[in-house]
């Protein structure tokens, strides 16, 4: 049974913020609760460090050489381990904790994010590059899960063992106390100053790795095309550019890091030096004891040194929100409404399909289909003929609601296509691509790709036959559990697109779309599946695309298209009847077919 897909329970949209940082909160909701028992297991592990140097104080000015027995520096010896212990087991339970939520979160932003990409409209698809939507799925979405499991619940640590620990120091003395956090506001107001540089040098090497992750896919994708035309040298090259490209960024990037981290050094160890010397003066003069002075010196390096790393805190924090603002970027664009409509019928519609008068362009830019008019009635067959560019493929892709024609009217049963649900549209039209694109899966999955019922075996073959294919799947040794791998690249062009029309076949539409879909297999090949095809058309409107007059001359009306117009339509008889561009398209291709046979008899003579 195939299984039910639906949409992930919670909308990230709501997530979405204009502050940031609420948004990353929004966008915790779930594990709120778990993060904050992480950040009170902080809370307890720097309280329990804090007290370990208060406990050494007593130790050192009330128990030491006072003549307390065993059992009392056992006691204390226990308190220390204990402390120890506590530390430990609460940072290990903060950690566990804000992994958890890291991991949840970043699961269900990567589920959503794959969902929300596969609803996005064809517009959106065609603006945007493959490489950047795989960079911000992954890389972006690990900086955010690295937000979480380390920077935000590092930046509680630090802010908790201030608090802390100048509380602590500020009960022992507060002169000491005031002295220990004296540098803080300069690292601070360092800190956000290389903030605003960082993030601007992240966002840009993001962006260029994404252009890297763009050429490295193509190239990946189109190597038998490189190696076809021995274009090695220049895609090493253009792969050389853009990587250099990165290189320089991350230099840039790196060259703000490594500023930081000197004068950050420079500060927290002067801060440090002079609260040691100026506690070892005050203790030697008797205004502090001993243990006050050991335990101030062990707390006032958890005052300065974590506040001399929220500044690397702050830097890295920058690279989790400007992922952030990138991923959002892709949440709120708008999904494609294929529940939208008021038309929705109980059965499969007729396939009775007007155009009148139709025009559209891409993206409000220029017009590539004008005043296109014409019928099909049920069962017929429309034919499109045409040089490229002419407009072919963009009126067929009107018909599943690809795109939205911009002018005029197409009715399918007498009704506006506008009115009909997206959904329930593309179950009734069965496409054949111009590219056939295959999955990595065996021959079986890919013919029943988009069939949500269990089919048979039997109902797979019929649809093999009727594409031609059957015999030559059963001549691979595992016949139709054969991996046809990654775009179906162990198969010729015309076996794939012989899958691919079993594949549509199968789903057995109202309505049946062949763009282009013989143009990869030989001229036997594309008599036999015209003959199946003869015989499958009959009760499905189709429309087929295609150059050769011997694929469309059987076709109840043929267009005639140039530069996105209807400029013939009629049947064979009369459209060879008149002059014009199809009775030209025929003696030319009847005049190189009669070459092509004339020497094929001379070689064989």
């Amino acid at each position: 049974m195939a299984p039910v897909i639906k949409k992930p329970d919670y909308n990230l949209i709501n997530a979405v913020s204009d502050n940031r940082l609420l948004g990353l909160w929004r966008m915790m909701t779930g594990y709120r609760y778990i993060y904050l028992a992480a950040t009170i297991g902080l809370g307890i592990a720097a309280l329990s460090k804090t007290a370990t140097y208060l406990l050494l104080r007593y130790f050192i000015d009330d128990i030491l050489g006072k003549g307390y027995g065993w059992q009392t520096l056992a006691l204390i010896g226990l308190g220390f381990v204990g402390l120890a212990l506590f530390e430990g087991t609460f940072t290990f339970l903060s950690g566990r904790l804000a992994a958890q939520t890291a991991e949840g979160v970043a699961l269900r932003l990567r589920n959503y994010l794959y969902d929300h990409i596969q609803r996005l409209t064809f517009t959106y698809h065609d603006r945007t590059k493959t490489g950047e939507l795989l960079q911000r799925s992954t890389s972006d979405v690990e900086a955010v899960r690295r937000f979480y499991a380390d920077q935000a619940i590092a930046l509680g640590r630090i802010v908790l063992l201030f608090v802390v620990n100048f509380l602590a120091i500020w009960t022992l003395q507060r002169q000491l106390a005031v002295l220990s956090v004296a540098v803080v506001p300069v690292l601070v107001l360092v800190s956000v100053f290389f903030f605003g540089r960082v993030s601007k040098r992240y966002e840009a090497y993001q962006e260029q790795d994404a252009e890297l992750q763009t050429t490295l896919q193509e190239n990946l994708s189109g190597v038998r095309v490189v190696k076809a035309f021995a274009r090695q040298d220049y895609e090493i090259g253009k792969f050389e550019q853009e990587n250099w490209e990165k290189y320089q960024r991350g230099r840039r990037l790196i060259l703000m890091h490594s500023l930081y981290w000197p004068s950050s050094d420079i500060l927290a160890g002067f801060q440090m030096l002079v609260g040691f010397v100026i506690g070892a003066i005050m203790a030697i003069n008797g205004t502090i004891t001993v243990g006050t002075y050991l335990a101030y010196a062990g707390m006032v390096i958890w005052i300065i040194w974590p506040m001399r790393n929220l500044g690397r805190i702050i830097v890295q924090m920058s690279a989790g929100l400007v992922s952030y603002d990138r991923v959002c970027e892709i949440i709120t664009e708008e999904e494609e409404p294929l529940t939208e409509g008021s038309i929705k019928p109980a059965g499969h519609v007729r396939g009775e399909i007007v155009f009148d008068n139709v025009s559209f362009a891409y993206n409000g830019g220029e017009t590539v289909l004008n005043d296109i008019s014409f019928r099909c009635n049920p069962g017929e067959r429309v034919a499109l003929l045409g040089s490229t560019g002419s407009g072919k493929t963009s009126l067929v892709n009107l018909l599943p609601r690809f795109y939205e024609y911009t002018g005029g009217s197409i009715t399918l049963d007498g009704k506006e296509l506008k009115d009909y649900q997206r959904r329930y549209l593309r179950s009734q039209i069965g496409i054949v691509e111009q590219e056939p694109f295959l999955f990595s899966r065996s021959i079986r999955e890919n013919i029943t790709y988009g069939v949500l019922r269990d089919v048979s075996d039997e109902e797979v073959y019929a649809a093999a036959r009727a594409a031609a294919i059957h015999d030559v799947i059963l001549s691979f040794p595992d016949g139709y559990n054969t991996q046809v791998g990654e775009r179906g690249v162990t198969l010729s062009g015309g076996q794939k697109q012989r899958v691919a029309i079993a594949r549509t076949l199968l789903r057995d539409p109202r309505i049946l779309i062949l763009d282009d879909a013989t143009s990869s297999v030989d001229t036997e090949t594309e008599g036999a599946i015209r003959q199946a095809l003869t015989h499958l058309m009959q009760g499905r409107s189709t429309f087929i695309i295609a150059h050769r007059i011997q694929t469309v001359m059987y076709a109840e009306l043929i267009l005639v298209m140039d530069h996105g117009r209807i400029i013939q339509s009629g049947t064979h008889d009369e459209l060879m009847a008149q002059p014009g561009a199809y009775r030209r398209i025929y003696e030319m291709q009847a005049r190189v077919e009669d070459e092509l046979q004339s020497e094929l008899q001379a070689t064989a003579d």
